[in-house]
């Protein structure tokens, strides 16, 4: 359970402002970098394109300008909820007409609320952006361990089923008695075992990626050649992109060492996940601009919070062994899922057999673009999947 139970939750407007010498540090250790010498053979082959970095450092010290990514993010309604003892930031934003659907989205790594915000005036104002369907009231925390949440001190760990717990809660302290959740990465597995440990509040959820693995064992039906294809590949691209899993999982410290003393290793290890992971054709710059890769990776500095962040795959590996589900996780939430077709393994789409196994399926949307970063990379496609969901789901 978190911290403090079933306390009270008490909530205060925040704002986005960090100290000029916080800044200022920041762009005299990214003036003062030392670079390694590039990478023989193509680039971006063996990790981070060393010229696209040193270009991107010197945009980050001497043309990017925080205070307008500042004021661009305190356009939005913040604030910090106290639970027990534990502190979340989140966004909350009212539907501009009527009553809302309630409904929280939750980010993974490595990346940060920020990601969803694209969504915010299009799901709270669906009709003045063309969009057929319900409007919503969205919440949109910041992880624990992430950006202004402080990561706390939980016995057994902040795994999935912890969060989820507490997002219960947090929800319960909004005021809201029935909503829906969603998200991608950490945020559809929190969100998945929401349905699993507590159905009754939800309405539904909406989920842009198979975060858990369903159980496979004794008494299971047997693989489709789909699902079959699907593994091989899954097996395939662990081989040569799984290397960040194995040392978050079991070393983050050691690693956070590095990226938590060096912007360019900060901006290098997050940024190489997002150019791989997004729909982007190895050209991150033509999905986002500068300016938004910056803030992200600013947040996560001036926040301190790489470190923190990594120990998500450290608790869930330890905790919760990954997590592995049994015969009887089965979610009865009704379930949608839109498949983007560069969700991390870009050469095989998860069949809806393998959601099956999991979730109860009302609704899977195959998208024509989009990758692991949707709501920032294809936010209308996403908005009105999420709207035509909840149209039909049982309020």
């Amino acid at each position: 359970m978190p911290a403090g139970g079933a306390s009270p939750v008490r909530i205060q407007p925040f704002s986005v402002a960090v100290d000029a010498a916080v800044i200022g540090d920041l762009r005299a250790r990214i003036r003062s970098t030392r670079l390694p010498e590039a990478a023989p053979g193509e680039p971006w082959a063996q990790g981070t394109d060393r010229d696209w970095l040193e270009e991107l450092l010197g945009y980050w010290a001497d043309g990017f300008d925080w205070r307008a990514a500042e004021r661009e993010l305190n356009r939005f309604a913040h604030y910090r909820a106290q639970i027990g003892d534990t502190v979340v930031h989140f966004v909350h934003e009212r539907a501009r007409h009527g009553r809302g659907i309630p409904l929280i989205l939750g980010h993974g790594w490595p990346s940060c609320f920020t990601e969803l915000l694209p969504l915010v005036p299009l799901l709270t104002d669906p009709a003045g952006h063309g969009i057929d369907g319900p409007a919503f009231d969205v919440v949109i925390p910041s992880l624990p361990g992430y950006g202004f949440s402080p990561r706390p001190a939980a016995a057994g760990g902040v795994t999935y089923r912890y969060v989820a717990t507490l997002w219960h809660e947090f929800m319960r302290g909004l005021g809201y008695d029935r909503y829906g959740a969603g998200g991608g990465d950490f945020g559809a597995g929190i969100a998945t075992f929401m349905a699993l440990d507590n159905p009754r509040p939800l309405i539904g959820l909406h989920l842009t990626n198979l975060e858990l693995t369903p159980f496979t064992g004794p008494g299971s039906r047997p693989l489709s050649a789909a699902e079959q294809a699907y593994l091989e590949q899954a097996w395939r691209w662990d081989q040569t992109e799984r290397g960040y899993t194995a040392i978050q999982s079991t070393k983050p410290q050691t690693l956070g060492y590095a990226l938590n003393d060096s912007p360019a290793g900060l901006a290098a290890w997050i940024l190489e996940k997002w150019r791989s992971w997004s729909d982007c054709r190895g050209d991150l710059e033509s999905r986002f601009s500068r300016d938004f890769l910056l803030t992200v990776v600013t947040l996560y500095w001036v926040t301190s919070t790489i470190t923190s962040s990594m120990r998500d795959y450290y608790d869930n590996r330890r905790w919760q062994g990954e997590p592995r589900l049994g015969p009887d996780d089965i979610v009865r939430v009704p379930t949608a899922v839109a498949v983007f077709p560069h969700t991390l393994i870009p050469e095989s789409e998860p069949p809806r057999e393998w959601a099956e196994r999991l979730y109860d399926i009302h609704r899977w949307t195959v998208m024509p673009c989009g990758g692991h970063f949707a709501p920032a990379e294809e936010p209308e496609l996403l908005a009105r999947d999420i709207a035509a969901f909840f149209a039909t789901v049982d309020r």
